[in-house]
């Protein structure tokens, strides 16, 4: 059985985040009385973007990481690469709602996450590095 520290503590901290951005849904719809859809409020469009962006990134990102850790074991790199991906997420959440520098650094954020991930799991996978060699 495969223990995966950073995949484990990094999926949890997605499933928090992915709440809190469909808590931020929810009570603006309240607030606004919108019951389904965006109805035209600008607000909503954006909140409900952010939501779909990050249900567009995270899962591979969750998938990287996982695929990274069990192909090299847990590693202090992994761990911060995991955390800024996280606070990224967070940035570009607060970012859609107009605060353009945190858009921005979400957006950076999880690019290059993502793009440094999977050239890495493309380097392991082609050349067949593992822990055990």
């Amino acid at each position: 059985m495969f223990f995966l520290p950073v995949a484990l503590v990094t999926a949890g901290a997605a499933a928090l985040i992915n709440f809190w951005l469909g808590l931020r849904i929810s009570q603006l719809r309240i607030s606004e009385k919108i019951l389904v859809g965006d109805g035209g409020n600008p607000r909503m469009v954006a909140r409900m973007r952010a939501h779909l962006n990050f249900a567009e990134y995270a899962p591979i990102v969750l998938i990287l990481i996982a695929l990274v850790e069990m192909a090299r074991g847990t590693q202090y790199w992994l761990w911060i690469v995991a955390a800024v991906f996280i606070v990224g997420r967070v940035l570009h959440g607060f970012g859609m709602d107009g605060w353009r520098i945190g858009r921005m650094l979400g957006i950076l954020s999880t690019m290059l996450v993502m793009l440094g991930l999977a050239a890495y799991a493309v380097y392991l996978g082609y050349t067949g590095l593992s822990p055990l060699r």
